[in-house]
């Protein structure tokens, strides 16, 4: 696949529909698991703008802080945009040990194109909930720019992208 050519997704690239699903206890568990097992003390939080998605936010930033870790900054950004520049750069520029995203799937996408075309973001860095853990959403990005990036499905399993783009999953971590 040709390499990240744009930090817009142009009109060819189809929304996933659906209305923004409140995070749950399996996703907020297993994202704690998977950041301690990082060693992460520190996260950033990225987030779209909706009130479900920054309510989600809140609740993995209460259940971070609640693990005796800190949040180091939270961030949000539009669905829709010119550009994702200034957000990317505040998201990025954040002293972390590791970035967690959520929100609707094209917003994280267009942020997440962003991310890869102006900063030092790096997604080996980088948790996703289950709302953006989606095959599609990740590839509106393409699974060839998200090698290492990692998340958890609703149901709380871990995954990550490996080194030849498979997602490999494991059963229920964050029960």
């Amino acid at each position: 696949m040709d390499a990240l050519n744009s930090p817009l997704l142009r009109g060819s690239a189809v929304p996933l529909a659906g209305e923004e699903i409140p995070i749950i206890g399996a996703e907020v568990r297993s994202l704690v698991t998977m950041a301690l097992s990082r060693g992460a003390t520190s996260v950033t939080i990225g987030s779209g703008r909706d009130l479900i998605t920054r309510a989600s936010a809140r609740t993995i930033a209460d259940a971070w802080s609640t693990s005796g870790h800190g949040v180091a900054v939270t961030i949000d950004w539009p669905e829709t945009a010119a550009s994702w520049l200034r957000p990317a750069n505040r998201f990025a520029a954040a002293s972390t040990d590791l970035w967690i995203m959520l929100g609707p799937p094209l917003g994280w996408a267009q942020m997440t194109r962003r991310l890869l075309w102006s900063t030092p973001w790096k997604p080996s860095r980088t948790l996703l909930t289950g709302g953006v853990s989606d095959p599609r959403a990740l590839e509106l990005v393409g699974l060839h720019n998200l090698t290492g990036i990692a998340g958890t499905t609703r149901a709380g399993s871990a995954w990550h992208l490996s080194a030849d783009n498979r997602i490999i999953t494991t059963p229920e971590s964050g029960s």
